[in-house]
Parts: C-alpha cells; structure tokens; sequence
C-alpha cells in the first residue's frame, strides 16, 4: 500500500512539475513581449502555485513554484520548481513583468 502511494505521489509530482515548466514559459514570453507575465504563467499554472517575473535588461526571467502535498496533510510538502528566460523583444512599449 505504502508503494502504491509514493507512486501516485511521484506521478502527482511529476505532473505538477511539467505544469510549472509551462507557466514559466508562458511567463516568460509574455513578459518579453512587455505583457504583464505573471498574469499569463497564472493561466497555465498548477493550483497554489507562485509565479514571479523579473525583467533585468534584454531577459526576462519566470519562476514558478508550486506544493505537492504528500500522503494527505500529514506530512510537509514538497515544492517543486521551474524556470524560464525569454529575450526581451524590441519595441516601444517596455516589459512588464
């Protein structure tokens, strides 16, 4: 039973992980386009996860975090992590993140 749980937990992790590579690329690209970033890694974000944008001169850089409870609310959770940088692409209006 014990196998069967990790596993499940394991493929639940897995996907919350590739959910978060994503939104950060999402992220990312909007906010290289000088599109509010966080707003679009948010849309294709796993639930309660956080995103964060930072422009810092021709890159724009998305990370998403997000938990992964385990065995219920027993036990602390895990956090899975991704991010993703964009060049910032040329133009009149400026990124936002």
């Amino acid at each position: 039973m014990l196998l069967l749980i990790t596993g499940v937990t394991a493929v639940g992790a897995v996907t919350t992980r590739l959910q978060c590579v994503d939104a950060a690329r999402d992220a990312a690209l909007a906010a290289a386009r000088g599109e509010p970033g966080a707003v679009a890694g948010q849309r294709s974000a796993p639930e309660g996860a956080e995103v964060t944008v930072q422009v810092s001169g021709d890159l724009a850089t998305a990370t998403v975090t997000a938990p992964i409870p385990l065995l219920g609310s027993r036990f602390p959770a895990l956090t899975v992590r991704a991010s993703a940088v964009a060049a910032v692409e040329p133009g009149p209006p400026e990124p936002a993140p």
